[in-house]
């Protein structure tokens, strides 16, 4: 089964449901499968007295607030409808994170096909119960957390009967530096919790996609933005159109590049054998009806004839023509 990619638009419609749209367009261009927004009302999930994070202060104006910064990048519910239908026409998947109960229950009467828990709610043990409840499939992530937190954050999900749950490994950093990636995390966590996983890439390259394919990750998340001078938190850790272009494309030779796992000749492999593989010859001429002993045979290209494997069903046979040296003995011959 395809890797299945999740172009993640997050609030680089800067609040402009125009802009939404045209970031839907770029993600269907591109070739991924699903769009992901972020579905949120400012008082619902930001204090007044919140700070920005790190990476927001460099993006954005330092004495705005996270609340007034988040209030601008809302969008009401209804240009969320506008969204998903115009994903539906486009035959591209709609997927949102709600960023608090309300923004949850507008989602699942939305009929969005799963539910995306961001990295911020892992420690929100009554929103993960909340969304557990919904009986929606989940993909959790998992920036910021321990592999304890993570244990708990499924308990909770889990005791609600609702086990239909992913988990997406990512670092909470925007771009993250390849050293703090860490990969092989993604791992730890299939083998500890038997389920699906998948990498949320916050890198500014095609590396860390790669790594996580060639890993074993069954979805990929990445940032797109139309441009990345444009003004907002998330653009300068996001990805253009011809670079996502790319990013994909990556993400698909890499999967052609695992193959199937199973060991066998290609059907080009197959026409080079005939040349490079080496065939049962006569090593000097031989006449008629002489009796076939080993030194009297050589393993030399081309690979027509009988493999040199089956040399010894030929010791000891009688030879049914003369044979010119290096000509390839058939099964007619003995």
């Amino acid at each position: 089964m395809s890797v299945f990619i999740i172009a993640e638009a997050g609030v680089n419609h800067n609040g402009d449901v125009k802009l939404a749209k045209e970031l839907v367009d770029v993600a269907y261009n591109c070739g991924a499968d699903a769009i992901k927004f972020q579905t949120f009302k400012a008082y619902e999930s930001t204090g007044v007295f919140a700070e920005k994070a790190e990476y927001q202060k460099q993006n954005m104006p330092k004495e705005e607030s996270q609340f007034n910064m988040i209030k601008k990048l809302e969008l009401p519910f209804d240009e969320f409808r506008e969204i998903k239908e115009y994903c539906d026409r486009k035959r591209i998947i709609f997927i949102s994170t709600p960023d608090g109960v309300e923004s949850l229950n507008f989602l699942v009467k939305l009929g969005v096909p799963l539910i995306k828990i961001g990295s911020t709610e892992v420690t929100n043990l009554e929103f993960l119960k909340t969304a557990g409840e919904t009986g929606k499939p989940i993909i959790l992530s998992t920036g910021m957390s321990t592999l304890g937190e993570v244990e708990k954050a499924l308990e909770v999900i889990y005791s609600t009967g609702n086990r239909k749950v992913k988990i997406m490994h990512c670092t909470t950093d925007y771009p993250t530096n390849i050293e703090d990636v860490n990969i092989r995390a993604m791992i730890t966590m299939r083998d500890a919790f038997h389920v699906p996983t998948g990498f949320s890439d916050h890198t500014l390259g095609f590396e860390s996609a790669i790594a996580a394919v060639a890993l074993g990750a069954e979805f990929i998340e990445k940032h797109i933005t139309l441009d990345r001078n444009m003004e907002g938190p998330d653009h300068k850790a996001s990805m253009p159109p011809d670079e996502f272009k790319e990013y994909i494309i990556h993400i698909r030779n890499t999967e052609k590049l695992l193959g199937s796992g199973i060991k066998k000749p290609t059907e080009r492999e197959k026409i080079i054998m005939k040349d490079v593989r080496r065939s049962i010859v006569a090593a000097s001429d031989l006449k008629e009806g002489i009796i076939i002993k080993r030194d009297m045979l050589e393993f030399k290209r081309p690979g027509t004839g009988i493999k040199p494997e089956l040399v010894d069903i030929l010791v000891g046979r009688k030879l049914k023509r003369d044979l010119n040296k290096d000509e390839i003995i058939l099964w007619k011959d003995i």
